[in-house]
């Protein structure tokens, strides 16, 4: 029979995911920050403007009734 020498031994997934917090999900983590960055510097569209405008004006008269 064979003996597992691994038991105790820790794993390389360890000792690399220690000097990067997300290891193998990194890059994942990476590509979403990108993502999510590019996403919150886009300016809003004139007509989405418009509209949330509306809808701020029609909520102080309805609260008023």
């Amino acid at each position: 029979m064979r003996k597992d020498n691994t038991a105790g031994a820790p794993t390389n997934r360890r000792r690399a995911a220690s000097g990067d917090p997300l290891g193998p999900n990194s890059e994942i983590g990476r590509k979403l920050k990108q993502y999510y960055d590019e996403l919150v510097s886009d300016s809003v569209p004139d007509r989405f403007a418009q509209l949330l405008s509306q809808l701020e004006q029609a909520q102080p008269a309805r609260k008023k009734d």
